[in-house]
């Protein structure tokens, strides 16, 4: 791939692998908690995710909730609940104060199947639960916050591969403890650099430098852009200024863009470029 041209590449076989894998998952649990970036909030969900999730109620969990404006975000939690008809949590990486929301909510939106089963004569169970969404939103960390208080494992289950266990979170509550990965197949290609920008694609698909040039004048349009400038001490927002102002240079005094290109997806993705959500609100 060119360095200055920037395309994302997929793989159409470990895709087809991944939607299988996730599909034999599905079938398994009664609700589906599906978590999203909270910087990218409709990039970060897959194109006709109905389609791949099928009738199961689903929790949207917005995560990385700390690496964003939280005026901005409470907007696209409105936005979120009127157009998918889901309810939304907005969820941290560290922090525990959302877990009871999560919860509580993963168990009212199993109770319409647990009792479709009780009416059919069978004995009340506790719901089933899976995480699910992109690679890289979160999807281990909630697992983990989830079943961290709770040591119960449960073991294999009918038509459960041995692998997959089951944790017990509460007498209601039964949670799934491998994530079901969302596999990144994107068609449209600004959604796909959204994904770098998180890594939520794999580095393998896509050289740093054309990702980074992407991102820096994606942030010179939006009201971030003074933030940045501030913080990389330039008022030109490229690979350039940045390199030449750290002193990184390499061979024929040239400035080293592809150490800059990596140390700028790095600032944006631990947060140090300012609290950004890049996707656009659509209008109502």
């Amino acid at each position: 791939m060119k360095k200055d041209k920037l395309h994302i590449h997929w793989y159409p076989g470990h895709i087809a692998k991944a939607e299988r894998q996730l599909k034999e998952k599905l079938n398994l649990v009664d609700v589906i908690i599906e978590v999203r970036d909270a910087r990218i909030p409709l990039s970060s969900s897959y194109t006709n995710i109905e389609k791949l999730l099928g009738d199961k109620p689903r929790l949207l969990l917005l995560n990385k909730a700390d690496l964003v404006d939280k005026g901005e975000l409470a907007k696209w939690c409105e936005y979120l609940k009127e157009n998918t008809n889901c309810p939304v949590i907005v969820t941290e990486a560290k922090g525990n104060n959302d877990l009871n929301a999560v919860v509580k909510t993963a168990v009212e939106l199993s109770e319409p199947k647990i009792q479709a089963l009780m009416a059919k004569g069978l004995l009340r169970r506790p719901a089933r639960a899976m995480v699910v969404g992109m690679p890289n939103v979160g999807k281990s960390s909630v697992i983990n916050k989830l079943t961290r208080s709770s040591k119960t494992k449960i073991g294999a289950k009918a038509g459960v591969t041995r692998q997959q266990q089951w944790v017990r979170i509460n007498p209601k509550l039964e949670l799934l403890d491998t994530p079901g990965i969302i596999p990144t197949r994107q068609d449209d290609q600004l959604q796909a650099t959204k994904l770098a920008f998180v890594s939520s694609v794999s580095e393998n698909a896509y050289s740093p430098e054309p990702v980074a040039k992407a991102l820096l004048m994606m942030l010179l349009e939006t009201p971030h852009a003074g933030f940045a400038k501030e913080y990389y001490k330039t008022d030109d927002l490229t690979l350039e200024s940045i390199a030449t102002n750290r002193n990184w240079i390499i061979r024929g005094d040239n400035p080293d863009t592809e150490r800059t290109a990596i140390y700028v997806l790095k600032d944006f993705r631990e947060g140090r470029l300012g609290k950004i959500i890049l996707d656009e609100l659509p209008e109502k």
